[in-house]
């Protein structure tokens, strides 16, 4: 299993949501491209980035220092926010980007997430956010009424080389991870799941390695980290990544 550092960028910092609130932000640095250095020498194999502010506006906002984070780095970097077109899909992997993340565009428009998919085979992972059950897109401020597990269920044939799950209620809050949701939308999915949201110990982080025979190959990890509620040493040891 793959573990993933976060970085969370907003404003041109390395910040963290509580539960995708926009006005309930920690901020974790003020030099998101240190931040990646730090977490590639601690012996991340992978870096998730996030373009919150491209999130909430529907384009990239911070596409120059996303390049500057993958220019920095050795290890590939998966890359989300904003990500709607086949445009700013290349742009992002021209950037350096190993993947790209769209969210938004497989709920509302999925005709043109197949196509972006096509476009850039086995770079494309799908983002899907939900709250109650329900997806939430647009930087998670509007819901939708298809589930995760549906979405999932239609990744193989929409082309999506992964996808990338977060219970959006748990999200920053170091509380544990939607265990039974994972399990349930990583059997539904017919691509390789990664997971994100809530963890805060070390005991957590066990628990997602052992939804691996479900289909489970990654896990995203944010504020723990940050915190020190969770070294990457030990996540990365747990994983079998060491």
């Amino acid at each position: 299993m793959t573990i993933y550092p976060a970085l969370d960028l907003r404003g041109g910092r390395c910040v963290r949501l509580l539960q995708g609130a926009f006005d309930r932000e920690t901020v974790y640095g003020d030099d998101p491209v240190a931040v990646a250095r730090c977490w590639e020498a601690a012996g991340a194999r992978w870096l998730h980035v996030v373009d919150l502010d491209g999130a909430r506006v529907g384009r990239p906002v911070q596409a120059e220092l996303v390049a500057s984070i993958c220019a920095a780095v050795r290890v590939p970097v998966q890359v989300g926010g904003g990500l709607r077109s086949a445009e700013g899909v290349a742009a992002v992997l021209e950037a350096g980007a190993a993947r790209a993340v769209v969210g938004t565009v497989a709920v509302a428009a999925p005709e043109r997430c197949r196509e972006i998919c096509r476009a850039f085979p086995g770079r494309v992972a799908l983002g899907l956010d939900a709250r109650g059950g329900h997806l939430h897109t647009a930087g998670w401020t509007e819901a939708a009424a298809e589930t995760p597990q549906a979405l999932a269920a239609r990744a193989a044939e929409l082309g999506a080389a992964a996808v990338i799950y977060t219970d959006i209620a748990r999200d920053g809050t170091e509380q544990g991870p939607d265990v039974e949701g994972i399990r349930a939308l990583a059997r539904a999915s017919g691509v390789p799941v990664i997971a994100s949201g809530g963890i805060g110990s070390v005991a957590d982080v066990r628990t997602v390695v052992a939804l691996a025979p479900d289909g489970v190959e990654g896990l995203i990890i944010g504020r723990a980290l940050y915190t020190g509620r969770v070294t990457l040493a030990d996540a990365l040891a747990l994983a079998g990544e060491a």
